[in-house]
């Protein structure tokens, strides 16, 4: 299977980090695994994961449906905005 490496940044830590996928590894567990890295706590499930400024679908969908390329640059953030003061 082709190697997918990917940068995903963690919005509750800012910390961004390498990980190495593959095209059929579905979002939801790429969010889960950056989650886990990042020392992220809250469920995967407040969290959603944004490529290209765009929300990714998470239901059944794998990083190659989505459109994502080696070297990609991914975010995972809060599904609830954080006030700002």
């Amino acid at each position: 299977m082709t190697e997918l490496p990917v940068r995903v940044t963690v919005l509750d830590t800012w910390d961004e980090l390498e990980l190495h996928a593959t095209p059929d590894t579905p979002v939801s567990e790429l969010k889960a695994l950056a989650l886990a890295k990042a020392g992220v706590t809250d469920p995967a499930g407040e969290y959603l994961v944004k490529y290209r400024g765009a929300e990714l679908p998470e239901s059944g969908r794998t990083l190659g449906d989505a459109g994502v390329v080696p070297n990609a640059a991914l975010i995972v953030l809060p599904r609830r905005r954080i006030p700002a003061r």
